[in-house]
């Protein structure tokens, strides 16, 4: 076996014992300063993340509220005001002003002759009547609300001429036409007048409004009616009404001097009082009438501005309904309740051969509360009913 001598150990100088001295310090002092910034920068993710979550918890709480304010710092329409209601408020004498009220004629007037309707418009604005002593400062066409009933034959041209004696602009806007409404809607300022015509082509019940902007704002203060373009066809009525449904927003009662318009009420669809024809529960003052086997037919607009009549007819079934006021189609048959919604209208047939009264309301019976109801006097019998 061959043995190998150990090799002697290499000497070190001492010049390179301190370098490596040198070298460990540098590199100890590095290792040091990268741990400080290492935690340093772990801190200020730390403080970042804190700041985000304090922002994001911010950020879910409601505003403060200032003093008085119920609202929680959140954002409320119009002023923020709560408004009271001044439904059902009546002077003293309300029956004996309600039983001297006439009462707004609602039989379908004729349809003129000839191949053109002329159809005048005055615009004013004026205090109305809406509930027995409640009176309020409207802005109307023809000087009342709704405004006059408008009745055409399919086919006729109509001829619309609008006179403003109004103090600020208005228009008039016909969903039966089919027309440019940058045209033939455009603003009238006030003692001017303008005519247009349209095509009286689509049959059914239409409502006409003021479209002056905000449109919200001149339908709310009464600006507003219906037109029926009666089609030739239609299974004849032997007694026909229109009804205008619509609602109104008042800032104080009106009973001791004319209200005018609550745009938080209006904005918040809560209404003072609803109403047939603009004036509440006149036709149970003043019932409608018609004869045991007669056809009543009831044109229905609904004006709102943002309320649905829920159109139902105590007692009996409405035998025939053309809802959404389309009388091109088959009618629907044996319905309880039919929807107008706000800006749309409805035709609805009843045939009764028993004698007796029958309401005939919204089925929101919110409303009814609120006026919109009438009586049909079916054989003028004595009495009234409760609706």
């Amino acid at each position: 076996m061959t043995s190998y001598p150990t090799p002697a150990p290499v000497p070190v100088r001492p010049e390179s014992e301190g370098g490596y001295k040198l070298l460990a310090l540098f590199l100890g002092l590095v290792v040091c300063v990268m741990g400080f910034f290492g935690l340093w920068l772990a801190l200020s993710a730390q403080h970042a993340s804190d700041d985000a979550s304090k922002a994001a918890l911010s950020a879910a709480q409601p505003a403060a509220a200032a003093p008085g304010d119920m609202s929680g710092g959140s954002a409320t329409t119009a002023a923020g005001r709560p408004t009271p209601s001044y439904a059902g408020a009546a002077p003293a004498d309300a029956a004996a002003l309600a039983a001297a009220h006439a009462a707004v004629p609602a039989r379908l007037p004729a349809a003129p002759p000839g191949p053109v309707a002329a159809v005048s418009l005055d615009i004013s604005h004026g205090v109305v009547s809406v509930a027995p002593g409640i009176r309020y400062d409207a802005w109307t066409f023809g000087g009342k609300v709704p405004g006059p009933v408008i009745h055409v034959r399919q086919g006729q041209l109509v001829k619309v001429t609008l006179r403003n004696a109004s103090p600020m602009p208005h228009s008039v806007d016909f969903h039966a036409a089919r027309v440019a409404p940058n045209v033939a809607f455009a603003d009238v300022a006030p003692g001017a007048s303008k005519t247009f015509s349209f095509r009286a082509t689509d049959p059914g019940v239409f409502m006409y409004h003021c479209g002056t902007a905000p449109a919200f704002v001149h339908i709310a203060n009464g600006m507003y009616g219906a037109i029926v373009v009666e089609p030739a066809n239609l299974p004849k009525a032997d007694v026909e009404y229109v009804l205008v449904s619509s609602e109104w927003y008042l800032n104080k009662p009106g009973d001791k001097g004319a209200a005018s318009l609550d745009m938080v009420k209006a904005e918040q669809m809560t209404p003072d009082w609803v109403t047939w024809n603009g004036y509440a529960a006149q036709y149970k003052t003043h019932p409608l009438t018609a004869m045991p086997g007669q056809t009543v037919r009831f044109w229905v607009v609904d004006a709102g501005p943002s309320l649905n009549t829920e159109f139902h007819v105590v007692g009996t079934i409405l035998d025939r309904a053309w809802l959404n006021a389309d009388v091109r189609d088959a009618p629907q048959h044996g319905i309880q309740t039919a929807v107008v919604p706000a800006g749309g209208g409805g035709v609805f047939d009843v045939k009764i051969d028993t004698p007796g009264i029958y309401p005939f309301v919204s089925h929101s019976f919110a409303s009814v509360m609120l006026g919109e109801v009438g009586l049909l006097n079916v054989g003028h019998v004595a009495g009234t009913m409760s609706h």
